[in-house]
């Protein structure tokens, strides 16, 4: 069996034999009248009419040998088989196809249809031209790239052979546009604002920091955009909304990764109640239109979105399934539960926040869903306006499915002076240690002193796809992040 090598000198010669012949292997120019999509569906207008249509994409088999040969066409849209026949094109042209192309070659050609002996819709190859001469083999068609680590460096050929992982790919962005329409048909704006921040604020991570060399000027990379579409709301739009990037220089698992495609929007004149009913009908319609069901199995858990989604209270959940008691519980007495039910945490700025959440983590592992929690503490929450019954605890919701949380909203505090002093509590914690509590932003702050509405803030991440998928997220995302090879 050849090496990869000697396979790429062996095309590289080929390629010398095409240019011997006048044929620049990489032309600028194709001149194409269908794809192979319209051929397949207007197959019968065509069919015995002798007429020569020109059509291209890349070869993806080869079959027969001598006289006659089948080549499988592919352009993205459809597959099309083609034969090309030593008696229905030039000499020239067919034994320079024999000596020069391969699978994984891009081709123009042209040609009538007709339907094989064996019912195959067909194209008789009149003539051809080379359009991108590959140098490397494709995978083998039955078994693809294998390893996980290949395919992930090389995704553009797990894409191109695997239609699993195609269909994920369509899946993924008939995702986001639900959602951008779903958002746009209720008179939301779409937006953009800043990556790169002098402070990054909007949600608790621990952010990536990079150099601005015009500005000689430490900056981060954003880890929420929700303070900048809160800014927003000061200015008067009544609903906004922003699809783009964040990064979290975090850990890596089968549900996170540290740079990703998050959506949020906010809406005044809105409480977190109005935010909950626009959630359910928002993942409803996800479920419906990308992937044809409102019924999941996720992770073991059976989850159906179409039903009356529950409502999880956060003290008490936690109480019920740990029996402690966190309005009460001291950092020593949740510290000895977690050893007890064997909870692994990062010990690094520990404190009483870091130790209730992992309490939490713990008890949401055993919820399917769908539902929201709610009632958490005002000391969780820094962004989240407070319950006006019980101002120790916030108006925040999280959507909970297959033991996660996926998406979380809240009514947005727009009291200046709450919210600084809460920024000062996440100061106190950072300066304790605590590298994922959120940093002051004064700019903020002044910017809530001119006054923001009532408002419902949401946000969500691509873990949702990756969730009703059921695959790990970097299955899942386009292109994930690899360590350069050594």
């Amino acid at each position: 069996m050849a090496s990869l090598e000697e396979i790429r000198q062996e095309r590289l010669r080929k390629l010398e034999i095409l240019r011997k012949n006048g044929i620049e292997p990489y032309p600028a120019e194709v001149s194409i009248d269908h794809s192979l999509l319209e051929l397949t569906n207007q197959f019968s207008q065509w069919e015995n009419t002798n007429q020569v249509l020109q059509v291209a994409g890349r070869i993806m088999s080869i079959r027969g040998q001598g006289a006659i040969t089948f080549i499988d066409l592919f352009d993205g849209t459809a597959s099309f088989q083609c034969l090309l026949k030593k008696d229905d094109i030039s000499e020239e042209l067919f034994n320079l196809f024999i000596e020069t192309v391969d699978i994984g070659d891009f081709i123009q050609v042209g040609g009538d249809l007709f339907t094989s002996s064996r019912g195959a819709k067909t194209l008789k190859i009149k003539n051809w031209k080379m359009l991108a001469k590959s140098l490397r083999p494709l995978p083998e068609k039955w078994h693809g790239l294998q390893d996980e680590e290949e395919r992930f460096r090389r995704r553009y050929l797990d894409i191109l052979t695997n239609p699993e992982v195609r269909e994920m790919v369509e899946k993924r962005s008939k995702f986001w546009q639900t959602m951008r329409s779903f958002l746009l048909e209720r008179a939301f704006l779409e937006v953009d604002t800043p990556i790169l921040e002098n402070t990054a604020g909007g949600a608790e991570a621990k952010p990536f920091t990079t150099h601005h060399n015009a500005l000689d000027l430490d900056v981060y990379l954003r880890i929420s955009p929700e303070l900048w579409l809160k800014r927003l709301m000061v200015a008067g739009l009544p609903k906004v909304f922003e699809i783009g990037r964040v990064f979290r220089n975090e850990g890596m698992d089968a549900e996170h990764a540290q740079d990703y495609v998050h959506i949020e929007f906010y809406w005044a004149y809105a409480d977190y109640e109005m935010g909950m009913s626009l959630i359910e009908e928002l993942y409803r319609e996800l479920g419906e239109k990308v992937f044809g069901t409102t019924k999941f199995n996720i992770k073991s858990f059976d989850v159906d979105l179409s039903k009356k989604w529950e409502r999880y209270d956060y003290v008490s959940t936690i109480k019920e399934k740990t029996n402690i008691d966190i309005r009460v519980a001291t950092l020593e007495e949740i510290e000895n539960k977690l050893k007890e039910l064997g909870v692994d945490y990062d010990k690094t700025g520990f404190n009483l926040n870091r130790a209730i959440d992992n309490l939490w983590k713990y008890c949401r592992k055993q919820i399917a869903g769908p539902g929201f929690l709610v009632n958490v503490p005002v000391m969780m929450e820094p962004l989240a306006k407070r319950r006006p019954d019980n101002p120790d605890f916030v108006e925040r919701f999280q959507v909970i499915l297959a033991g996660s949380e996926l998406g979380k909203g809240f009514s947005e505090l727009n009291d200046p002076i709450d919210q600084a002093g809460r920024f000062a509590d996440q100061t106190k914690l950072r300066e304790a240690g605590d590298d994922e509590a959120q940093m002051n932003d004064l700019d903020f702050v002044e910017a809530l002193e001119y006054g923001m509405p009532p408002t419902c803030g949401f946000g969500v991440s691509e873990r949702l796809f990756s969730f009703l998928m059921d695959k790990p997220i970097r299955e899942t995302q386009l292109f994930p992040l690899m360590r350069p090879k050594e």
